[in-house]
């Protein structure tokens, strides 16, 4: 590993390395909680609570129903369900039965699953009821023949459970009708699998544990392949760092953190659900995070230790007018990531919770930490912090070489939670991984000399939008096909709540084209946050000589 000046900013007692091979695979880090920890709550989750026996019980039978269904060591297993108790219990049962998880975003539309599923190969899904039309719409093209529904009350008991699915599917009306014969429900396939037995896979650390998707830094789809030891790493690195603080819970107070961010999402997955696991912490479930009322309220039942959330998350609660019906007191963590956290909203958090901002940064492809803010900083600075312990970071010039210190260069990171690659695509694979194994990032950042980074460009056109990869290239795909759009482009704009929107440039085909069928026609092919916030129509694109949409002078023009 290079030099690391970035060591001497480690808060005392974080190590400089993390040994990872104590566990063979994740299946050993979530049985070892299970028996640890078996009497204490796993996860919270609309005032009712699953403990890590529970869990333990309930993901062992999904595991076994899971075998009974043939599937292969390796086949992969996608879910697609909000955050809910099933969760969880579906990721361990899928581990636990030696298959892979693929995480998929429950508000994707059918061309955006479709392309996962089959992309994946996914030969099972466990979906919440709300996506079911979604998943009737595609599931013919794709390989998956096993289905297995879930709804919101499952997991509430009999009488909670049958007026919480009651309220979901009449009065909210949030499950549209679908027709998927031969599905099974979530608790049936319970029950099923707990009068079976389950043989337990020999499961390794250089075997896949999650396919988790993403445009890379090139927009087309990818599944970034995770290996168990990837995962491992992550969790073990993201408990060091946070280890300082955390010792301050006091004794005999179970560590609780906030799961607000989608678990589907990598951040929640590892530094969510996975670290709290390790832990023996309590997990606070919050199925809608845009629903701020309701996420005040369950917060308010809480002692809150830990809060990893984006930028949006936490600009949105600290100015509601019911912030402090929480008492935030406990608060020992707030760890920003996804997108760049803005400096007035860590000051306003700050002044409301006493709790700096805690700034991090990583990527699908990275488990996702690869680096963070030293969690004793008692102000917001700006940065990205320093690599993790076990990682280096370097800065590439378009060559490849290392540039000079003090200059801007392509930030590259080299890890044990670094993926071993594209799902089955090593020319993309190649595209992003240098010859010494460091994973180049696109994004442009600068170092310090203590070795703290920061980010001051993207090497590609992506928008972030509230801490989600947008690429140009797909939503002008998608656009493109509609009938009356000659040429589109897509750029970022600046967004004050969500940081970026996306902005689409149309010349028209046909004058009758109106914004309001545009905004139909992406709606129906694009899952919200890619949808286009500003849509502007002109006589023409700017283009480079041979014909190159110059995306940079639609940014640059107001």
């Amino acid at each position: 590993m290079t030099e690391r000046p970035w060591l001497s900013a480690y808060p005392a007692g974080v190590p400089a390395d993390i040994d990872a091979s104590q566990y063979s695979s994740l299946v050993g880090l979530m049985e070892e909680s299970f028996r640890k920890y078996a009497d204490r709550t796993a996860y919270s989750f609309m005032g009712k609570d699953l403990s890590y026996g529970e869990t333990d019980r309930q993901s062992q039978a999904f595991a076994a129903y899971l075998q009974s269904l043939n599937l292969a060591r390796g086949d992969r297993v996608a879910v697609m369900m909000p955050n809910c108790p099933q969760y969880p219990i579906a990721v361990a049962a899928i581990l636990r039965a030696g298959l892979i998880l693929v995480n998929v975003n429950p508000l994707y539309t059918a061309r955006e699953l479709e392309h996962q599923l089959k992309d994946s190969g996914a030969k099972a899904i466990v979906i919440m009821e709300n996506f079911g039309a979604t998943l009737q719409k595609c599931m013919a093209a794709t390989q998956v023949r096993h289905v297995v529904l879930a709804a919101m009350g499952d997991r509430l008991g009999l009488l909670k459970g049958t007026l919480v699915n009651y309220v979901v599917r009449n009065v909210k009306k949030m499950v549209p009708a679908f027709n998927l014969p031969g599905a099974v429900r979530f608790n049936d396939a319970l029950s099923q699998g707990a009068g079976r037995t389950l043989t337990p896979p020999a499961v390794g650390p250089e075997d896949v544990a999650v396919l988790q998707y993403t445009g890379g830094t090139t927009g087309v789809s990818k599944g970034a392949v995770l290996l168990h030891r990837n995962v491992i790493a992550n969790v073990l690195q993201s408990e060091a760092w946070n280890q300082p603080v955390m010792d301050r819970v006091p004794q005999g107070e179970q560590p609780t953190s906030v799961c607000a961010l989608p678990l589907y999402h990598i951040f929640a997955f590892t530094v969510g659900m996975m670290l709290s696991m390790r832990t023996g912490g309590k997990l606070i479930l919050i199925p809608n995070p845009r629903d701020l009322p309701a996420v005040l309220k369950e917060l308010s039942k809480h002692k809150v230790h830990s809060f990893p959330a984006v930028n949006t998350l936490f600009n949105g609660l600290a100015n509601h007018p019911q912030f402090n019906t929480v008492d935030w007191s406990h608060l020992k963590i707030s760890v920003g990531g996804g997108m760049a956290v803005q400096s007035a909203v860590a000051k306003l958090w700050l002044e409301k919770t006493g709790c700096p901002i805690c700034e991090g940064y990583g990527l699908s492809e990275t488990s996702p930490s690869a680096s963070c803010n030293p969690t004793t900083s008692k102000e917001f600075s700006g940065t990205i912090g320093v690599p993790l312990p076990s990682t280096s970071f370097k800065l590439l010039d378009d060559a490849g070489q290392e540039v000079p210190a003090g200059q801007p260069g392509e930030i590259a990171i080299q890890g044990p939670q670094v993926m071993a690659g594209y799902w089955q695509r090593p020319d993309e694979t190649a595209k992003v991984m240098t010859t010494d194994g460091y994973f180049k990032t696109g994004d442009i950042g600068t170092m310090d000399a203590r070795g703290f980074f920061k980010i001051i460009d993207r090497k590609k056109d992506m928008v972030l939008v509230s801490g989600f990869n947008v690429y140009p290239n797909e939503v002008e795909d998608v656009v493109s096909a509609l009938p009356g759009v000659l040429e589109c482009a897509v750029v970022g704009v600046p967004d004050e709540k969500t940081g970026e929107a996306v902005k689409l440039v149309i010349v028209k085909k046909d004058e009758s084209l109106t914004e309001e069928a545009v905004k139909a026609f992406c709606r129906a092919n694009l899952t919200g946050y890619k949808q286009p916030r500003v849509i502007e129509f002109r006589t023409e694109l700017p283009k480079t000589p041979v014909g190159k949409i110059l995306r940079r002078e639609l940014r640059d023009s107001k």
